[in-house]
């Protein structure tokens, strides 16, 4: 069934308006939501300090290579190696070397670069299978809902760390093992919150007037429920970063992460820095602190791009 573009021009509008806030300042009026976010986060600390952590840190594992004085496997210090003595900060190794010889600074660097193609990957990955679920579940209702959501509360009824565990047990260890144990254990949460979404977006005006119209199920679904409902999931994408750096971390601390002792990843790095603490503490401390930043980085983003796109939380 054929419509007036006029009319479809105004179901577009009246979309458009069911994601703005009535409370908002003549400032924002007529501004898209994204553009009145981006003028809101840059006039909030926290999304300024983690956007900087975020962009250096995603510099850092991009520029690897140059930043990086040797290589992810090499050992340029393993003569200086001792039992009980680890060289520390010089003016060759700025960070001092690790167990086995390696530059620390340079193995903390291409670490970024492994965390980052987890978290970013494995984020994807979740993202994709969980918003296939949603779609489904939040578009046809009735029994593929029920089932739906059914599967998504037996994958949430299991910790998402022993899931994980399973997970990466089973396929093997390797880095793709781990980012698909991240990811399959991010589905459920972006399933039930697209799924969520969209049934509320589902009785609003604008949809409404789009049935009334004559648009399809299918148009008004894809066309208008959906790209309505696509913010809030991905808002959790940018903090589902955090927990899939932090969980490859630990994945990685349990020996599931597969390559050798002296691969460059940080929680592997906390594994081999657990007998060297006496010796050498900073071996753990600076992969920790690197994961930790990190975290707080797309944290602190997250939560301020949640801010300032939910009118209901967003300050004016």
């Amino acid at each position: 069934m054929t419509t007036d573009p006029s009319a479809q021009s105004l179901v577009n509008a009246t979309a458009g308006e069911a994601t703005g806030s009535p409370g908002s300042s003549g400032r924002d009026a007529g501004a898209s939501i994204w553009r009145v976010a981006a003028r809101r986060l840059r006039r909030n600390p926290g999304a300024v300090l983690g956007g900087v952590i975020v962009l250096v840190f995603v510099l850092v594992a991009l520029l690897a290579p140059v930043l990086a004085a040797y290589g992810p496997e090499a050992l340029p210090g393993r003569t200086e190696i001792r039992p009980t003595y680890i060289p520390g900060p010089s003016a060759e190794y700025p960070l001092g070397l690790d167990r086995y010889g390696g530059d620390l600074l340079s193995k903390l660097i291409w670490g970024a670069r492994a965390s980052l193609l987890i978290g970013v990957l494995s984020t994807l990955l979740g993202l994709l299978g969980g918003a296939l679920l949603g779609l489904l579940a939040g578009a046809f209702g009735g029994w593929v809902d029920s089932a739906t959501m059914r599967l998504v509360d037996l994958m949430l009824s299991v910790p998402s760390l022993l899931l994980a565990v399973s997970i990466a047990a089973v396929i093997g260890q390797s880095s793709t093992a781990v980012i698909i144990a991240i990811g399959v254990v991010q589905v459920p949460i972006f399933a039930r919150l697209l799924r969520g979404t969209m049934l509320s977006q589902r009785g609003q005006d604008y949809v409404l007037a789009a049935r009334s119209l004559g648009l399809s199920r299918r148009t008004v679904t894809m066309s208008h429920v959906l790209p309505n409902s696509l913010g809030p999931v991905i808002v959790q994408a940018t903090l589902m970063l955090a927990t899939a750096v932090i969980e490859a971390a630990a994945l990685s601390f349990l020996g599931l992460g597969g390559g050798s002792p002296t691969t460059p990843e940080w929680g592997r790095m906390l594994t081999a820095a657990q007998n060297e603490l006496e010796v050498a503490a900073r071996l753990a401390l600076l992969p920790g602190a690197c994961i930790a930043v990190t975290a707080l980085g797309f944290t602190l983003f997250g939560e301020a791009l949640r801010e300032a796109l939910d009118p209901k939380t967003r300050k004016r």
